[in-house]
């Protein structure tokens, strides 16, 4: 199976037309984990978490509800989300005009949930989140709303492709890149444009073991789905792949890794030791990736992380944060 991403002058195109909504994030050099690592690697960081929204999202959201016209847009828009895409949904929609009612998981963080509603959008509570596709559907259905995909499709590959865009204008030489894996729009739409851009980087899907449904779709060559999301990583926590995101990663991406909840705890501890920065652990899976099942295949070599999201409370922060084998 392959896919045709946007081409390079498409991103470039899309990320200018939203310039004035989407922020420029940086990519900072991090010393901090640069010791921690003591091998010669090179780290350096995009700090997309810095984003409007606190994370990612808001790009893929924000490309796909600019792109609709005024008649799709007279209805409103739905989303399903544990959180990060349901608030970037209510932005951009609000940004575009319109309204949003979406879908959400009842587990996700109330302080998500209050995020989504200060930027107006009507929320409505599910227990699974198989179930709540299926209610976002029914919205869809029964109120001529747009469904705004969290993953899936050509405007979220623009969205999330001008991550990539800016990455290799901000730092023109680097060797890997490692990205977090969740249903694949972040990850398949960066390394589309990487690719265009720097063929010979070598990209990296970090995926958590208890949400691991591109690594199934690896396996078998074709989308794949679990059962149940069994990770403290909820923003990862897609419940299946589907076809374009799933081919344009496949396409571009060179291989995928796992960590674990207690691998992303530590680097939750490492991330605020070392950059006072506190990120949910779907932001820290790059790093624990790279302190962990990483760390000798990538001596030596410069590295750039995607930090995708920081929509966390302190009070979730604090319980979830593993401080052993910080100094």
């Amino acid at each position: 199976m392959t896919q045709s991403g946007p081409n390079i002058e498409e991103i470039r195109a899309s990320r200018d037309r939203l310039s004035a909504e989407i922020l420029r994030t940086p990519v900072l050099r991090c010393m901090g984990i640069e010791a921690l690592l003591q091998n010669g690697t090179e780290v350096h960081a995009k700090l997309e978490f810095l984003q409007r929204t606190g994370t990612f999202k808001a790009r893929g959201a924000l490309a796909t509800i600019r792109s609709l016209d005024a008649d799709s847009l007279r209805n409103g828009v739905t989303a399903v989300s544990a959180g990060n895409h349901a608030i970037a949904t209510a932005f951009a929609a609000r940004a575009a005009g319109t309204s949003a009612k979406v879908v959400m998981i009842s587990s996700a963080n109330p302080s998500r949930i209050e995020a989504c509603r200060a930027f107006g959008a009507e929320v409505v509570l599910e227990d699974d989140v198989h179930q709540a596709f299926n209610v976002a559907k029914q919205i869809q259905d029964e109120e001529g709303r747009v469904f705004v995909h969290p993953f899936e499709g050509a405007s979220i590959a623009l969205g999330t492709g001008a991550i990539g865009l800016e990455m290799c204008e901000q730092l023109p030489d680097f060797d890997v890149l490692l990205v977090p894996v969740g249903g694949g729009g972040l990850i398949g739409g960066i390394a589309n444009a990487v690719k265009q851009l720097r063929p010979g980087v070598e990209i990296i899907g970090i995926e958590p073991e208890g949400a691991d449904s591109m690594h199934r779709s690896f396996a078998s060559g074709k989308p794949e789905s679990i059962d149940k999301v069994r990770s403290i990583a909820d923003s990862l926590g897609a419940p299946y792949a589907m076809p374009y995101s799933f081919a344009l990663t496949k396409a571009n991406v060179d291989r995928l890794v796992l960590v674990s909840d207690a691998q992303m705890r530590r680097a939750m501890g490492c991330l605020f030791s070392s950059m006072r920065i506190a990120v949910e652990p779907a932001c820290a899976a790059s790093t624990a990736a790279l302190l962990g099942p990483l760390s000798e295949s990538l001596r030596g070599k410069r590295v750039l992380l995607v930090m995708c999201g920081s929509n966390i409370d302190w009070a979730t922060f604090s319980k979830q944060v593993v401080f052993d084998d910080v100094d």
